[in-house]
């Protein structure tokens, strides 16, 4: 099946077999390695991406799907002046071990702030609950997200 997926900002066309998840569409035909196959089943969190603004797990949504929408991996996330401030955010406060997780949960937290500018700390954690890092870095990546309100919140004022 021919589909045209806009990801990244960009159109792309691939010859997709049916039935295809937007995860093997990215990974293995897009060649978009970014996105990280976890559990297969939508419970971990490494596979989420973007769905016009929203976080998805790529891993159960169809490549059909999202055909004439915007999808953004991790690999789209940052701008020509640098990183995301999130992306930043989790480089700054070592908000991962092996990273297995940080595009999926970087992409979880740009969605949260999206959606709530200013989460509280527990707001935050609720916000990533469908997220899970085996290093248990947990506290780093809440302090990562906080970080990013403050640097927004910090740039508006001036």
């Amino acid at each position: 099946m021919d589909i045209e997926l806009n990801i990244n900002g960009q159109n792309r066309r691939l010859d997709l077999p049916p039935g295809v998840t937007l995860l093997e569409a990215l990974r293995d035909y897009a060649r978009l390695t970014g996105t990280k196959y976890g559990c297969g089943e939508g419970q971990c969190g490494a596979c989420t991406v973007l769905i016009d603004g929203r976080a998805v797990k790529s891993c159960v949504a169809s490549a059909a799907s999202a055909a004439a929408r915007k999808i953004v991996t991790i690999e789209g996330l940052a701008s020509g002046q640098g990183l995301h401030p999130v992306q930043q955010a989790f480089l700054d406060h070592a908000a991962f071990q092996c990273g297995f997780c940080t595009p999926g949960m970087i992409l979880g937290a740009v969605a949260l702030l999206g959606q709530n500018p200013s989460p509280t700390e527990s707001e935050i954690r609720e916000g990533l609950q469908g997220h899970v890092c085996r290093c248990g870095t947990y506290p780093r990546i809440v302090d990562a997200v906080r970080a990013a309100v403050s640097k927004r919140k910090e740039s508006r004022r001036g």
